[in-house]
């Protein structure tokens, strides 16, 4: 006997109650469900369901086989449907909510993924703040820090530096920083978080609390790119990832500031709802990221 067979006929039955209703579910006669399920009780030597003229129930034996089953069925189904879907091909409406940061390396990934998946749109929204996934209509979203949401999976992407960085022209001016304490004596444009209006705290060490009281805020904007421009612009030192400075730094626009004493790492992740199946375009686009995307941390940007 296939034991597929007995297995399936036995946990149909023991759900609907009848060899009857269990052969309309399974398209086989009652006659050859019954058979089944006597053949698996007699292969595991214990009755599993007690008969009678009026109704059927499952032995006690019969209640710990049939949990088990149906878990081994459900991921006998789950397999069969990811193999299926590993065979479908990527197609519609691809919705990726990201921060505002991360056009600068989501953007040139798109061009090679739009290529090899010509049937897929991607819809990307650029924000900083929160968004649900099932509210919002969000398939994937990419955000930093602590995952809140127990109910998403996550996949690590790209490892990212903060640092302090200042144009030439106010490193001339100012003079650059040689030690924490001397933050005190220069000028700060920082980035103010849209959803929480909160400034960003910079990534001081512990021991440095004087210098950072003493910083002058100059400037705070609610943007990351304004931020930027204004370091660019000789306003203040800023504090921002190494990903966004990285070709600033090398044609000498920007200067990192005290990197050996100032820096703290941060991973992007890519969010997505923990459904049982993941559809063709997710997984595709979670794949193309993931290959795209190092999970090292970069090289130093000087």
């Amino acid at each position: 006997m296939d034991p597929l067979n007995g297995l399936l006929a036995f946990v149909r039955t023991a759900e609907l109650g009848s060899f009857v209703a269990a052969g309309r579910a399974l398209q086989r006669t009652p006659s050859a469900i019954g058979k089944a399920v006597a053949r698996l009780e007699q292969d595991v030597g214990v009755r599993l369901i007690q008969r009678s003229t009026r109704r059927m129930q499952l032995t006690a034996e019969g209640k710990l086989f049939h949990e088990r089953c149906r878990r081994a069925l459900d991921e006998l189904a789950d397999a069969r449907a990811l193999l299926v879907q590993a065979q479908a091909q990527p197609r519609g409406l691809l919705r990726v909510s990201a921060p505002v940061v991360g056009h600068h390396f989501l953007l040139p990934l798109l061009p090679d993924f739009l290529v090899r998946y010509p049937d897929v749109e991607v819809d990307l929204h650029f924000t900083d703040r929160p968004v649900d996934l099932i509210d919002d209509g969000v398939d994937i979203a990419i955000r930093s820090g602590d995952l809140a949401d127990s109910g998403l999976i996550s996949r690590p992407l790209q490892a990212f530096r903060l640092g302090l960085w200042a144009s030439p022209d106010y490193l001339r001016r100012r003079g650059a920083p040689q030690r924490l304490v001397q933050l005190g004596q220069h000028d700060a444009v920082k980035f103010r978080h849209p959803h929480t209006n909160k400034l960003l705290d910079w990534p001081l060490p512990d021991d440095a609390e004087p210098a950072a009281a003493a910083i002058r805020t100059v400037l705070a904007c609610n943007h990351i790119e304004a931020v930027l421009t204004a370091a660019l612009k000789g306003i203040g030192i800023v504090c921002l990832p190494d990903f966004l400075v990285r070709e600033m730094v090398a044609d000498g626009r920007l200067r990192a500031v005290l990197p050996d004493a100032v820096a703290s790492t941060g991973r992007f992740k890519a969010l997505w709802q923990g459904q049982r199946h993941l559809s063709p375009k997710v997984r595709a686009f979670v794949d193309h990221l993931t290959v795209h995307l190092t999970v090292h941390l970069p090289g130093s940007t000087g």
